[in-house]
């Protein structure tokens, strides 16, 4: 079992919903976080922390900051001292951005996880999880699954495919168990600050601004709350595999409009004013259906999605109104 993690990216979204997880089990935990999306104040909202500038020795229960950033060697270096797993979160996270500067995506998510790919090999830690998302895939009939062929309609799908090839050759040149994971669209609390679907809508919904759907919303997603997520990343950590991937997701299918329903019911119930929804044309880069086959991870990871759609955007619903407030 691993007892001290480091979270690249730490101070994001998905870091500080796996923290409150890895608190729980009293596990030491460290960041390296350049700060340019989480801050220190999103991790505050979920745990006493120390900044450090260089790694002290693992604490249980203890949270740690450095703040750094994944493309300098010598962070990296020092952050990977004394643990047991590396969780790579940090990364450039989207399609459009992608596709705006695809040399800053490039530098992020290639450059960055090679970066700590080679100081944890030059660490010897053994377990490497990274976050990877069904964009590697491309534009593919449904469901997707780890035997498709990838064929990256962005930027953004290219060099996360590149990733997973690292994280490959890490495993057949150097033993170490890397797993990447294939996250589909991810939501939950904390995502204030995410740019996807769901805490866009709850962002926009709260400020009396419309919903905004590219295309006719036909388009499909497999939406996945973050509590599912780390549990993969935990069975991901600790299942004694390496050099796989794998698909993580709900394995259910909703339609971008059938989101936007239920987005629009709960804010109209819970504010008592009318959501308004409009259609602007379709976006390039961006897949028209995604949901996922999720057998692989059922079986080699013991995975199992619990959080059903409706119970999770509740949830999340009720956190927004309430950082709102």
């Amino acid at each position: 079992m691993v007892k001290n993690w480091l979270l690249t990216g730490g101070c994001g979204f998905i870091g500080v919903n796996l923290i409150r997880v890895l608190k729980k089990r009293g596990d030491y935990v460290r960041i390296l976080d350049n700060l340019s999306v989480g801050s220190r104040d999103d991790l505050a909202a979920v745990t006493d922390f120390d900044e450090v500038s260089t790694a002290s020795g693992p604490k249980p229960g203890h949270v740690e900051l450095m703040v750094g950033d994944i493309r300098d060697p010598k962070a990296a270096a020092e952050a990977v001292k004394g643990v047991d797993a590396v969780v790579h979160l940090a990364a450039q996270t989207g399609v459009m951005p992608s596709l705006e500067d695809p040399k800053f995506d490039c530098e992020q998510n290639i450059a960055g996880i090679l970066n700590v790919l080679m100081a944890a090999r030059d660490a010897g830690v053994k377990r490497f999880v990274m976050a990877s998302s069904s964009a590697p895939l491309g534009d593919q009939d449904p469901p997707v699954h780890e035997m498709k062929v990838p064929k990256p309609v962005s930027p953004y799908g290219a060099s996360k495919l590149a990733g997973e090839a690292y994280c490959s050759a890490f495993f057949g040149s150097y033993g170490m168990n890397t797993v990447c994971l294939r996250f589909s669209n991810a939501y939950g609390p904390y995502s204030f600050k995410k740019g996807s679907v769901v805490a866009l809508f709850f962002r926009k919904a709260l400020a009396g601004e419309p919903l905004i759907i590219y295309g006719d919303g036909g388009q499909t997603r497999d939406f996945i709350h973050t509590d599912d997520l780390c549990q993969a990343i935990v069975k991901g950590a600790e299942g004694g595999v390496g050099g796989e991937v794998f698909q993580v997701a709900t394995g259910v299918e909703t339609s971008v409009s059938e989101l936007t329903g239920k987005i629009k019911g709960l804010v109209e119930d819970g504010l008592g004013r009318k959501v308004v929804i409009e259609y602007r044309p379709e976006r390039k880069g961006e897949i028209k259906r995604s949901v996922s086959d999720i057998a692989k991870a059922r079986r080699v990871l013991g995975y199992e999605p619990v959080v059903a759609l409706d119970d999770g955007l509740k949830e999340t619903w009720e956190w927004f109104r309430g950082r709102i407030k």
